[in-house]
């Protein structure tokens, strides 16, 4: 599973850590989130995200 990045704030996705703080289960695909799903820092929402090249 990819990671994911901010591109407002640089914070990352990373599936195998989810988000817990906000009820994402670790092993969570990006791509599974919910719609509403907003970037716990700056609050941006998925469409502000873009894959982490690696």
């Amino acid at each position: 599973m990819k990671k994911y990045v901010c591109k407002v704030c640089g914070w990352v996705y990373d599936p195998a850590v989810g988000d817990p703080d906000n009820g994402i289960e670790p092993g969570t695909a990006f791509e599974d989130l919910p719609d509403d799903f907003t970037c716990p820092l700056c609050g941006v929402g998925k469409d502000d995200f873009e894959p982490v090249e690696e």
